[in-house]
């Protein structure tokens, strides 16, 4: 019997090895299937952008580009836009998951494309070839510059690296900075020049996408090649494996650099602004009617049509969705989470429309100071708001404005002490920042009454007493003891869906995210504009790069409902910096403030007092390394039947406390990976 089965199985052996083996299986996708007809291609593009390092709804700071989304707010990484009640608030000095592992997979698949898709030329129309070739040196250069601008000079992983394969082919040493800069704008310029100039797919991109980013690329890279020698010390060095300038650039080359990368940012952003056929959205804008303006702008970032939108992330319930609602609406519309981008009122104070002290800062009492004189009075709170800037209206949800045809209760708390009232603390300075409300002598003798909780009634006897019938903090805070409230006085507004019909939760949201719009364009262009006069440098275009700098400031302006400029802007830093101010107004909670004040090189303490995009006194906010922001707080008098308004530093649950130093304006590179390589180098001061 054995040798029966014996015999059986050698003669399947024999029979099987007749057949022919060298066949794909079935289920395996090749390189033909994807990139020799346009529905893989579809499915190969759809790849490389799910993968792409878009800062949107799914993007968070402190966790990185790991597409996740978890508790996404706005402006709350020490930018002085907003603070928030999470933990994830804080400096933007690393991210928890680095951008060095997802960036090589998506460059793999970007370089595979340029390496494999003329063996399929012939399959497409000349243009759709090109077209497709140029997505592919787009996603190149954006991962690069995602990269460049973490860590400075990268490994620039031009080709597939196959594997295995001889050690001298499998490491790639990173390259200067000056090396990693020049890259992108040459992968930029190549994606544009093959694209065509309109997407050929939703979600594709094109060339004036391409133009676009290398505009706000190639600004950044003249901001480091110039800046980078203003910083103490000077932000450069070599790295110790290989002797390469991977951090900044040489005394010989920074200026030649600067000069050049600020051209071609100008130069990219002007065609953009003559060609690409975008303008501002106006749809509903009028002249000298803030109602309309305000209205306008609230639009703007919701409507898929919009003229301005260059590149958006779209969104489709309920296959793709987020949860920007979920965590940062309201207290009133909490689900499950709210409250998680609360404006500061430094970031207020840039707009128009406030009255103000001497120092600039927004006027709350009738004396010099807001520590001086008693407090201003008014009928409601949205009284003291009737001047401000459409624009910040859009951005901000005011207290007691509107927000899905509900009015946005804020109150600090109720007074019922006499009148005039004086200011409440006796040290409004960044030394006395650690006081609190609940510390002060009107909170213990029960003439400030405040809310603990969301909610806590009027129980009291003296609120009782004085026909107050409603809670102290009101139903959105901000509350003592719950940092779910409007812990600065305000609420962020942009990228909430004002559709009062919409479901707010988690995995609910739907609305699209722009990551590149005509406005920004206008201010690329200005600012490199103001940058080349300063240099001395003529305008490549033959333009007047002054009046080009004040028409782009002046537009944003006008449909901002802001005052446009006196006069011309000068080639001076004061000039530049009302362009910098610009743009901290115009492009706030769009991701974008972060990487402006790296590239500005503001940060740190030393150079702090240009924080805002003008000149301040930085010890306003800071009397040391660590810095911290302030709220505007609404107070109800029982006495006077008005409203008051205090201005101090957000001490609510939590003293929000910042801190960045110059080693923080390049990550670290990755320890596993600098261990593991003889090539990969550290930074030079880690």
């Amino acid at each position: 019997m054995k040798k029966i089965l014996i015999s059986a199985l050698f003669g399947l052996t024999l029979t099987v090895s007749c057949v022919n083996l060298d066949i794909p299986p079935k289920n395996t996708v090749t390189s033909a299937d994807l990139l020799s007809n346009e529905a893989g291609m579809d499915i190969y593009m759809a790849r490389m952008y799910s993968l792409m390092p878009f800062e949107d709804f799914k993007y968070q700071s402190k966790w990185g580009v790991n597409f996740n989304g978890w508790l996404n707010s706005s402006g709350i990484e020490g930018t002085g836009e907003a603070v928030g009640r999470d933990d994830i608030v804080r400096a933007f000095t690393g991210e928890d998951e680095p951008y060095w592992s997802r960036a090589f997979s998506l460059l793999r698949e970007a370089n595979f494309l340029i390496e494999n898709l003329p063996a399929y030329r012939s399959a497409y129309p000349e243009v759709t070839y090109n077209h497709y070739l140029g997505e592919a040196y787009y996603v190149r250069a954006t991962v690069f510059y995602a990269m460049a601008r973490r860590f400075g000079g990268i490994p620039l992983v031009t080709r597939v690296i196959a594997y295995p394969d001889a050690a001298d082919r499998l490491e790639v040493p990173r390259a200067s900075e000056r090396e990693t800069w020049d890259r992108i704008l040459a992968d930029f310029d190549t994606a544009a020049e093959l694209m065509q100039p309109r997407s050929i797919k939703s979600g594709y991109s094109n060339r004036y996408v391409a133009l676009a980013f290398k505009s706000q690329a190639m600004l950044y890279a003249g901001c480091v090649a110039k800046y980078n020698q203003t910083v103490s010390g000077r932000l450069t060095g070599l790295g110790q494996k290989t002797g390469v300038r991977v951090m900044g650039f040489g005394d010989d080359e920074w200026e030649a650099a600067s000069k050049k990368y600020f051209t071609e940012a100008y130069k990219a952003a002007r065609e953009v602004m003559a060609d690409g056929g975008y303008s501002l959205y106006k749809k509903k804008w009028e002249a000298g009617n803030p109602e309309a303006q305000y209205q306008n702008m609230v639009d703007m970032f919701s409507d898929a049509s919009s003229p301005e939108n260059i590149y958006v992330h779209e969104y489709l319930y309920p296959t793709t969705t987020h949860g920007y609602d979920a965590y940062n609406v309201p207290y009133i519309f909490r689900a499950p989470l709210s409250s998680g981008t609360c404006p500061t009122l430094d970031f207020v104070e840039l707009f128009d429309g406030f009255d103000r002290y001497p120092d600039g800062t927004i006027k709350v009492t009738d004396g010099n100071s807001n520590s001086q004189g008693n407090y201003l009075l008014f009928d409601s709170p949205m009284e003291f708001f009737k001047n401000a800037e459409p624009r910040l209206r859009a951005y901000v949800i005011f207290p007691d404005d509107i927000f899905r045809k509900t009015a946005i209760e804020i109150r600090a708390g109720v007074y019922t002490g006499p009148v005039p009232i004086k200011p409440l603390m006796d040290d409004y300075s960044y030394a006395g920042a650690e006081k609190k409300y609940q510390d002060l002598p009107a909170f213990k003798n029960k003439t400030l009454h405040l809310g603990s909780t969301p909610t806590e009634n009027n129980s009291t006897n003296e609120l009782k007493a004085a026909g107050f019938n409603e809670a102290p903090a009101g139903a959105n805070g901000p509350f003592y003891s719950s940092a779910e409230s409007a812990i600065t006085g305000f609420i962020g507004r942009k990228w909430l869906n004002p559709d009062d019909k919409s479901e707010i939760g988690e995995g609910k949201s739907a609305q699209h995210y722009v990551l590149m719009r005509y406005g920004e364009v206008l201010l690329n262009a200005a600012e490199a504009a103001v940058e080349l006069a300063l240099a001395g440098e003529a305008a490549p275009d033959g333009a007047d790069l002054l009046q080009v700098a004040t028409d782009a400031v002046n537009e944003i302006r006008e449909r901002a409902g802001a005052q446009l400029l006196a006069g011309r802007i000068q080639a001076t830093d004061a000039g530049r910096n009302i362009v910098r101010k610009e743009r901290r107004k115009e492009l706030g909670f769009e991701r974008s403030v972060k990487w402006d004040l790296r590239r500005w090189r503001v940060n740190h303490y030393d150079g702090r007092d240009g924080f805002w995009g003008e000149t301040r006194d930085k010890n306003r906010f800071s009397n040391n390394s660590r810095f911290r922001f302030r709220g505007l707080y609404p107070f109800y008098s029982t006495e006077a039947k008005k409203y008051f308004f205090d201005a101090f530093f957000t001490t609510w649950v939590s003293n929000r406390t910042f801190e960045y130093n110059v080693i923080d304006y390049y990550f670290a590179i990755p320890g596993n990976e600098v261990v593991k390589s003889p090539v990969i180098d550290q930074q030079p001061n880690r």
